[in-house]
């Protein structure tokens, strides 16, 4: 089991279950302290290197996962490492897709669909979740 994020750490969404995972902008810099143990990246192209272990889904920018059966199987699979290790999320802005992928994270979670999105933008960003598809993709997110 690794330590979890530090309490009050920038870019952390805790999740009712208490699980805690970060999300982030890949063009802002590493934030200050610890590293993840995993990093999900969504991204159009592949990501640049990262000293810990990673995936990447394709997902172009504003748009939706190319493979939305892998898209399922990663994001559950990064749920439920966050259980014992500190996971992050990553697009390259931080809020169209990985507000998406953190709200699906929610609705594993135990957040209705319908109310995913928002808790997303209360407890993560407001602006998170930019289009009307990704709001859609969320709404359709199969839970465990």
């Amino acid at each position: 089991m690794i330590d979890p994020w530090p309490a009050g750490m920038p870019g952390v969404l805790r999740f009712p279950s208490g699980r805690l995972i970060r999300g982030r902008g890949l063009r802002r810099p590493v934030p200050d302290g610890p590293d993840p143990a995993f990093g999900l990246y969504l991204l159009g192209q592949e990501p640049p290197a990262v000293t810990w272990e990673s995936g990447w889904l394709r997902w172009l920018d504003f748009g939706l996962p190319s493979d939305r059966d892998a898209a399922a199987l990663a994001l559950t699979q990064a749920w439920q490492r966050s259980a014992a290790e500190r996971v992050e999320i990553s697009c390259a802005g931080g809020r169209g897709r990985t507000g998406t992928a953190l709200a699906c994270l929610a609705v594993l979670d135990g957040v209705p669909n319908r109310q995913a999105v928002a808790y997303v933008r209360e407890h993560y960003d407001p602006n998170a979740v930019e289009t009307l598809w990704q709001r859609r993709f969320v709404a359709r997110f199969p839970a465990k």
